[in-house]
């Protein structure tokens, strides 16, 4: 009997040790993390890389970045300087973006935003006022364009009551007029404002076209607008090169490759307003490197490949070149996380494509739920809405996933590295070890 105590009590003691291992080693996982995760987001979307966008060069300052990080770790490349270029067309804003209203200087990203596609415009204008009920019909539309020739349009919102007097079919016809403002060249005003309740975010274009258009948040304006003064420089260029960041690391087994993605770029300046894109996506980028970082310290199972896409702002652009142009066999993937919008969670995660792989999607949750890290992990079907859109195409398996809850911040110059909460950025990470670690 006593025998069988000793020997029960070690067991016991061999457990908790066990235990304490596995706590400690989870502990010291998560202290590594979230310091090296901030430092990646605070320098991406710091003023010093612009954006991260195709004015004074902020891709490739974000790109050097990212592929020093990936030496560092000692990832290997499939090129000589781990990067893989193509050629985008890009309306940029380089210099002066400057708007004047009867005296009253607007603050660019705040007060206004223009339309990505605009072309420059400079001088002082009159202002012709009209609305969408003006827009409502073919005669209406007629006049307004007549008498708004050479001017600035101030598109200002309908009262409710106008607005009930919209039908559907007015509507659409509105929709139609709003475009050819927008859009075509030979629109008869010189520039359009469109006031509205709030700035809805902003973008890049890979064209520039029709005349410029601005959108004015209503609540800076006191008065009716009488005089539009404009200094906005807009520069097209046809064949901008950008890249994507790409390294790999060997695993016990490279018959198979796991891949991880995230998007590096954003909307760069619009003049000398910033687009930090801080969750959008340097926290994504941070996810992408911290488990590169991890897996060079914890040798991966199968060989895993990092991809830091560029152009996904402006249609998935370097996705879909790479998978047009690979690197490696697509055909030895045998799973593919994406990473966007990864600097929140306080409503857990949402899992893209999770309906589509469910067996892989219950291992996550599973996961999840055993050791209590995340408050949710949301499925959700099929969407090509990111950088994982290419490779669905191709039949690579994978998931897309996004954090839930926090910040509205998005698209805009507010999506900053110091209101970025981080909230479940360690749990996060931790999952996606473990389900990585597990495949």
């Amino acid at each position: 009997m006593l025998l069988s105590y000793h020997i029960t009590q070690l067991l016991m003691t061999k457990t908790l040790l066990f235990s304490l291992l596995v706590l400690f080693a989870s502990i010291d996982l998560r202290a590594q993390v979230l310091p090296y995760a901030k430092e990646v987001v605070k320098s991406l979307s710091s003023e010093d890389f612009h954006g991260r966008g195709y004015v004074h060069d902020g891709d490739k300052i974000a790109a050097d970045f990212i592929r020093n990080e990936f030496r560092r770790f000692g990832l290997k490349s499939f090129t000589n300087d781990y990067y893989q270029t193509f050629s985008i067309p890009i309306n940029t804003f380089p210099g002066a973006i400057e708007l004047i209203v009867d005296g009253d200087t607007l603050s660019p990203g705040v007060d206004f935003l223009v339309n990505y596609w605009s072309p420059s415009i400079q001088g002082e204008f009159h202002a012709f006022h009209a609305s969408n009920f003006d827009l409502s019909s073919l005669g209406s539309l007629r006049g307004v364009l007549r008498d708004s020739r050479g001017k600035v349009l101030v598109l200002n919102q309908d009262d409710e009551e106008r607005k009930r007097e919209i039908s559907e079919e007015s509507e659409s016809l509105i929709k139609e007029a709003k475009d050819f403002l927008r859009f075509h060249p030979q629109n008869s005003v010189s520039a359009t404002l469109f006031i509205e309740n709030e700035l809805s975010g902003w973008n890049n274009s890979t064209r520039q076209l029709g005349k410029p258009s601005i959108v004015v948040v209503d609540s800076i304006l006191k008065k009716m607008i009488e005089r539009v003064e404009f200094n906005i420089e807009a520069e097209f260029i046809e064949n901008y090169t950008t890249q994507n960041v790409i390294g790999y690391l060997d695993g016990e087994n490279n018959d198979s490759t796991i891949v991880i993605i995230a998007h590096y770029d954003h909307f760069g300046r619009m003049g000398t307003a910033l687009f930090p894109g801080a969750n959008d996506n340097a926290s994504g980028t941070a996810m992408m490197l911290s488990l590169a970082r991890h897996f060079s310290e914890n040798t991966p199972k199968y060989r895993t490949v990092f991809i830091a896409f560029g152009a996904e702002e402006i249609g998935l652009i370097g996705s879909k070149y790479f998978v047009q142009n690979p690197l490696f066999d697509l055909t030895s993937i045998k799973f593919l996380m994406n990473f966007d919008l990864a600097g929140t969670g306080d409503e857990g995660i949402q899992v893209v494509n999770g309906s589509v792989y469910r067996k892989q999607f219950d291992r996550l949750r599973n996961i999840n739920n055993e050791f209590e890290l995340l408050p949710q992990v949301k499925i959700r079907g099929a969407a090509c809405n990111s950088d994982h859109c290419a490779f669905d195409e191709v039949n690579v398996p994978g998931f897309y996933i996004y954090t839930l809850g926090g910040i509205r911040a998005y698209h805009d110059v507010f999506d900053r590295y110091e209101t970025l909460p981080f909230t479940e950025f360690e749990d996060y990470h931790q999952l996606m070890v473990r389900f990585l670690e597990g495949m």
